[in-house]
C-alpha cells in the first residue's frame, strides 16, 4: 500500500464553477497507484467542492443563478458581513455543498462518469487562489 499527499492551487476569477478534472488526473496520473481512493478536500470556508456535469456550460451557469436564488446577497440580510456583502452568502452556500469528495481510482485513473468532471466552486465575487489538499492511497 502506497500513499501521496500534496495540494493544488486554484485560481478563480470571481463566483462560479472552476473545473479542476485535467489539475488532479495530473496529479493522480503523476503518481503510478493502478487502485485506491484519492481525497480532495477544499480548505476554504468559502468555496466548495463539486462533481458535476463537465459537457454543457449551461449547467455551471444554472447552479450558480441557483445559488443566487436561494442564497441572496445584500447588505443588513445578515450579520456577518466583515469583508462584505457576499462574505455570509458565500459561507452558506459552501455549507450547502461539500468540501470534500472521495473518488475511486481503477485502472489507474479516476472512476467519474462519461458527462462528470471535477469543480472548485467558487462563492466569493473577488478573484482568489485557493488550495485544495488531496490524498491518494493505494497501489
Amino acid at each position: 500500500m502506497k500513499q501521496a499527499t500534496g495540494l493544488i492551487d486554484v485560481a478563480t476569477s470571481g463566483q462560479g464553477l472552476v473545473e479542476i478534472t485535467h489539475q488532479v488526473a495530473d496529479w493522480v496520473a503523476g503518481h503510478g497507484m493502478g487502485e485506491g481512493l484519492l481525497t480532495l478536500f477544499c480548505r476554504h470556508t468559502s468555496a466548495s467542492l463539486l462533481v458535476q456535469e463537465n459537457a454543457a456550460p449551461e449547467v455551471r451557469d444554472d447552479l450558480a443563478a441557483f445559488f443566487a436564488r436561494i442564497v441572496p446577497e445584500g447588505r443588513g440580510l445578515y450579520a456577518h458581513d466583515d469583508e462584505g456583502p457576499d462574505d455570509m452568502p458565500a459561507h452558506i452556500r459552501a455549507a450547502l455543498t461539500q468540501t470534500q469528495l472521495s473518488i475511486p481510482l481503477l485502472g489507474g485513473r479516476m472512476t467519474l462518469g462519461t458527462w462528470q468532471g471535477l469543480y472548485l466552486f467558487e462563492h466569493r465575487r473577488a478573484r482568489h487562489r485557493r488550495s485544495i489538499a488531496v490524498h491518494l492511497i493505494g497501489e
